[in-house]
């Protein structure tokens, strides 16, 4: 019969095994080791942070609201906001 215990993750494979204390002691930001190699610092994953980002909220719509927009195609949410700023004269 099958054991049904998950197997320790450091015997599965010795590079898994805990850094020791000296280990420790020597890590350093990979910043510094990437200037030290001459290798450039990766770029960071994703969208570029936005000055002005959107915030998100909680609205509750008329169905015929949300059909009509969502009848405009893809981006009807930008749609909808353009739609708001005029409304509200913000530009």
């Amino acid at each position: 019969m099958a054991s049904s215990r998950k197997p320790d993750p450091y015997l599965v494979d010795e590079d898994t095994a805990p850094l020791t204390d000296e280990e420790i002691k020597r890590l350093r930001p990979a910043k510094e080791v990437f200037t030290e190699l001459g290798i450039p610092i990766p770029r960071p994953r994703g969208r570029p942070k936005k000055a002005n980002p959107k915030v998100q909220v909680t609205l509750r719509l008329d169905p015929d609201v949300v059909e009509k927009y969502k009848a405009t195609g893809k981006g009807w949410q930008t749609r909808l906001n353009d739609d708001l700023r005029k409304l509200a004269r913000l530009k």
